[in-house]
């Protein structure tokens, strides 16, 4: 049974960082692609950053541009991924989610029906 667990969310002042951490388990990751999508109350769920697999131990990060300069992802290895989110800001406040894929695209990662597996989220709240 594949799970993702997310963590690190928490309360952040205006200009701080927080880093989110995705654990997955229960099969072979390596070549999933693994990424970020965010949502707050009421609002479409949106992408945040993905990493995709391009060869063995190698994988391409992509970021929203509204995310770029603020937040890194990184694979740390194959099961996990992590969100270094920096100059938070209160429109970052949102509900984050983990998600891997391991179907070929049909979309593009940045599409949320890209993906098959999905953790429970992690809050983050920035305060202004």
């Amino acid at each position: 049974q594949v799970q993702l667990v997310e963590s690190g969310g928490g309360l952040v002042q205006a200009g701080g960082s927080l880093r989110l951490s995705c654990k997955a388990s229960g099969r072979t990751f390596s070549t999933y692609a693994m990424g970020w999508f965010r949502q707050v109350l009421g609002k479409e769920r949106e992408f945040v950053a993905t990493t995709t697999y391009t060869g063995p131990n190698n994988y391409r990060a992509d970021l929203a541009d509204s995310v770029k300069g603020r937040f890194t992802i990184t694979r740390g290895n194959a099961e996990n991924t992590i969100l270094q989110m920096s100059s938070l800001q209160s429109e970052h406040t949102a509900v984050y989610y983990c998600a891997a894929a391991s179907t070929v695209a049909t979309v593009s990662r940045r599409a949320v029906n890209s993906y098959q597996y999905w953790g429970q989220g992690t809050q983050v709240t920035v305060s202004s």
